[in-house]
Formats: structure tokens, C-alpha cells, sequence
């Protein structure tokens, strides 16, 4: 078998981006972005992949250029040097990936909870989350092609089997309603509901965007296996484009189907596994059980592909200096690092935590790079200026939304995501201090 024959195929790497993305993105956002969003939340989905398509533009074209197994954090040093901006914001990357790792995990334990009435355990859920991490962790050790071939294995179970179940809800619920309205297409906002479940207002939709963001941010974790996929420079952005695409349509088709047999208080109620509930009034505990099942595998293989890119992440920004590499371990030591922190993160946040500590790190990072390709590497990479300058503004305004929602809301998670910032730039700023002291 020669090397090119170890690589990541095109298919494997569409798998991998796919299975991150389907992973907790729409089994734990659903309800949190209702919240917000209210009705239009659908909508709202689609809003969000247009901005994600937008933002892909600066990854693709720098990856295609420079196929590495750290490529933001590659892309964010050739953008503004070998300094604390470009190490900064490398790590907001890599921790914000952790914290998907965290979502995954907990939206794992949620699910597989949820037919024993446990899903709200405060014990349990994050119990569950631990060991998944820790089972992942060891089955990545195993190498690539085991993560390849289950990513794309259950790749095919996840989309499948959801939009399986999206379809058959929409059809059901027609069915039902003889042709007419849905019961999620009622309106759901009159006197006596909470005010999530009234009208979101502009700034609630805008906000919600920013919360549906994490449920396809997961492409970006293509970037950083390029250095081991085949003919990287072609399938990198065919990869990206492709992984964003299948995971636009089918987070289209369950949205639609949740609202039409869940009324947005309903939605809110179970926010942390609505497609659980979405699945009763029309198949019972049959379909119930048939969504987790879904859920528990989504999940699991989610984060298996998750910990490989990001611990490829880690394993590039020792190389380039910018976190210390101990003495032991070395070989697995991105790893166990990667997954030691996804635990810690697991057992302190909750889901809405969580999420809200993603948007914070994933938007602010992502400004950064759109900003570092329009200034200095528009001409390496043959990058486009009307992509990157439409993502700047999209992102300043859905990041700027979601903050004056979660000042109303949780104002503490904003406060931990502030010190999470500032704890980065500083830890960069002592690196680099010291790299310049030697």
C-alpha cells in the first residue's frame, strides 16, 4: 500500500466535516435557537449557512494553497506574522473546537437519557459526556483509517436516518392536518407564553443566526487533516463545499419537520432534545427511540472526528511554539491534552453554556482570518474581496446581536468567555515575550 493510499479520500474527508457538523449542531440547537429566534428559526438555520458559505470562501482558498494539518492556525500566522495576534487567535480556534467537543458530549448524555426521564441530571449527563470523550480519545489511537472508515459509516446512518425521519414527520404531519397548517405553524406566540415563544423581535432573529453558526462551523475542521488527505489542493474545497451543502439541506428538512408537529413554547421546553419530542406525537416511542438511537450515533462518531482534527490542531501549534510540548507522551500527547480540556469544559458548562461560549470564540476568530485574507493574502490565495468583506459585516452584526441577548440573558457566560479572551492573549503575549528574551 503506498502512502497515498493511507491518505483521507474525498469521501472520508466530506464524512469527517459532515459528522462533526450533524453532530450536536442539530440535535441541541434546535430548542436554544428556537428560544431566541422564535418561529422563524427555520429560517433562520438557512440565514446561517449562508453566512457559513460565505465564510468557507477565506478557507478554502487559503487550504487549497497550503494543505497542512493546522491550517487556520497556518493561515492566521502567514496573515499577521509570528506574533501574539496570529498565536491569539490560533487558540481561540482550538479552544472554541474543544467546546464543540463539550456540546457533542453533553448533547450525547441528553439523549441517551432522555427515554428514562434522566436528561436533565446534573450527574448523569455530564457522566455520560466523560466517557464518550474518553472512548473516542482511545479509538482515535487506533489511527486514521479506523477514524476514516467510521466516520464514513456513520455518516451515511446519521444523514439517512434523519432525513428519514424529517421527511416522514413533514408528510405525517400533512397527512394529519389534511392538507392544511401544521400544528407548528400556528401561532404560538399569544397572551400567557414566555417571551420566548413571542414575537423575537429583529435583534432575536439576528441573534439566532449567530447560535446556528456552531451547527456548521464543524467544516473547519477539514482544513486542519490536509496534510493527510489525497490530492488535497482539488478535494479540500470540494470537501468544504460539499460538507456544508449536504448538512444545509438536511438541518432544512428536520427544522421544517420540528415545527410542524411542535409549537415553539414546546420546542423550548425541550430544548435540549427537541428532535426527541418532535418524533412522539407522530411515531410514539418507536420513533422516539429510533431519534435517539440517531442521536447517541451522531454524537459518538461526531466527536471521534472531532478529537482527530483538532488534536492534529494542538499537534501544529506546538510545532509552531505557541503551547508548550512536555516531555512525556509525546506522540499522543495533542491528543490527551485535547481531550482532558473537552472533559473539564464538559463537567463545568451546560449545553447553553456551552454554546454561548462557542459563538463568543468561533465569531471572534473568524473575523480575525477574514480580516488577516483581505489584507495580506488575497493575492497567494486568488481569494475573492466581496466574500471576505460580507463575512466581516455579517459576523460583527450576528456577534453583536447574540451579545446584547446574553447581557439580558447570562450575563456570567459572557463574563467567562471575556476571561477565556483575555486569558489567550495573554498567555501569547508571555510566549512571545519569552521566545524574544532567549
Amino acid at each position: 500500500m503506498t502512502r497515498d493510499d493511507q491518505k483521507i479520500s474525498l469521501i472520508g474527508s466530506v464524512s469527517l466535516g459532515t459528522g462533526v457538523m450533524i453532530g450536536a449542531g442539530i440535535f441541541a440547537l434546535v430548542g436554544q435557537v428556537a428560544e431566541v429566534s422564535g418561529e422563524v428559526f427555520p429560517w433562520v438555520f438557512l440565514a446561517a449557512a449562508v453566512v457559513v458559505g460565505l465564510s468557507s470562501h477565506a478557507y478554502a482558498r487559503y487550504s487549497a494553497v497550503n494543505p497542512t494539518s493546522g491550517g487556520i492556525a497556518m493561515l492566521l500566522r502567514a496573515a499577521y506574522g509570528n506574533g501574539v495576534i496570529a498565536g491569539a487567535f490560533s487558540l481561540f480556534m482550538y479552544v472554541s473546537m474543544v467546546v464543540a467537543e463539550s456540546l457533542i458530549a453533553r448533547t450525547f448524555g441528553t439523549y441517551l437519557l432522555q427515554p428514562f426521564g434522566l436528561q436533565d441530571s446534573a450527574i448523569l449527563v455530564p457522566l455520560l459526556g466523560v466517557v464518550l470523550i474518553a472512548a473516542t480519545a482511545i479509538a482515535n489511537i487506533v489511527g486514521n483509517r479506523f477514524v476514516e472508515r467510521s466516520a464514513t459509516a456513520t455518516a451515511v446512518i446519521k444523514i439517512v436516518g434523519i432525513a428519514t425521519l424529517a421527511i416522514a414527520g413533514i408528510i405525517g404531519t400533512v397527512v394529519a392536518s389534511g392538507g392544511g397548517a401544521a400544528s407548528g405553524g400556528e401561532p404560538s406566540g399569544g397572551e400567557g407564553d414566555g417571551g420566548s415563544s413571542g414575537d423575537p423581535g429583529l435583534l432575536g432573529i439576528v441573534a439566532g443566526v449567530a447560535l446556528c453558526v456552531l451547527a456548521y462551523k464543524g467544516f473547519t475542521t477539514i482544513t486542519n487533516h490536509g496534510a493527510e488527505l489525497r490530492d488535497a489542493k482539488k478535494n479540500l474545497p470540494r470537501s468544504i463545499v460539499l460538507a456544508i451543502a449536504i448538512c444545509a439541506g438536511l438541518y432544512a428538512l428536520i427544522t421544517v419537520a420540528v415545527a410542524a408537529n411542535l409549537t415553539v413554547p414546546e420546542i423550548v421546553e425541550a430544548r435540549d432534545f427537541a428532535l426527541a419530542r418532535a418524533a412522539d406525537p407522530l411515531f410514539g416511542q418507536a420513533g422516539v427511540a429510533l431519534t435517539v438511537g440517531i442521536a447517541v450515533i451522531a454524537t459518538a462518531s461526531a466527536l471521534l472526528a472531532n478529537l482527530f482534527s483538532v488534536s492534529r490542531l494542538f499537534a501544529m501549534l506546538q510545532d509552531m511554539g505557541q503551547v508548550p510540548r512536555g516531555s512525556r507522551w509525546k506522540e499522543q500527547q495533542p491528543l490527551l491534552i485535547t481531550a482532558s480540556l473537552a472533559i473539564v469544559v464538559t463537567v463545568l458548562f451546560d449545553l447553553g453554556q456551552i454554546a454561548s461560549l462557542g459563538v463568543f470564540l468561533y465569531l471572534t476568530m473568524d473575523i480575525a482570518v477574514q480580516w488577516g485574507v483581505l489584507r495580506r493574502l488575497r493575492g497567494d490565495t486568488g481569494a475573492h474581496a466581496w466574500p471576505l468583506v460580507a463575512t466581516i459585516v455579517l459576523d460583527g452584526l450576528i456577534l453583536g446581536a447574540f451579545t446584547i441577548v446574553t447581557i439580558g440573558r447570562d450575563p456570567l457566560t459572557l463574563l467567562v468567555a471575556s476571561v477565556i479572551g483575555a486569558a489567550l492573549f495573554l498567555s501569547q503575549w508571555l510566549v512571545v515575550r519569552h521566545a524574544r528574551a532567549e
